[in-house]
């Protein structure tokens, strides 16, 4: 990325399935869906949005091998999608009591997400 234009936060939980991708997508959307950026396309080459690039950082608490990282660049809808994972995020109790629960995990895993957006 030559030109960093914006970096939008967002943070994103999985509260009963243990699913990485899945906190890590609603962290994207968190980050990504509050915002507009109406003037991108003016500085972009060719005034495309094909050309923005987009450094995706995920601070994921475990389970990085489990990653789907093309349901990761699905949840961006223009440009050329990078991904960095990083150790951070956090494993906290969901609240269910461990009997009820067949595989005895009652984690909640939380995702943060720094989106940088440029050319």
């Amino acid at each position: 990325m030559d030109q960093l234009m914006f970096i939008q936060t967002g943070m994103g939980t999985d509260v009963h399935g243990q699913n990485v991708t899945k906190a890590s997508v609603r962290a994207i959307k968190n980050a990504i869906h509050t915002n507009s950026m109406p003037g991108i396309r003016s500085v972009l080459p060719d005034q495309s949005l094909d050309n923005m690039k987009i450094n995706v950082k995920l601070a994921l608490p475990c389970d990085h091998e489990k990653l789907d990282h093309e349901e990761i660049r699905a949840a961006i809808p223009y440009g050329e999608v990078t991904i960095n994972v990083v150790d951070g995020g956090m494993l906290t109790t969901s609240g269910i009591l461990l009997e009820e629960k067949e595989d005895k995990n009652d984690l909640m895993y939380i995702v943060n997400a720094a989106i940088e957006v440029g050319y």
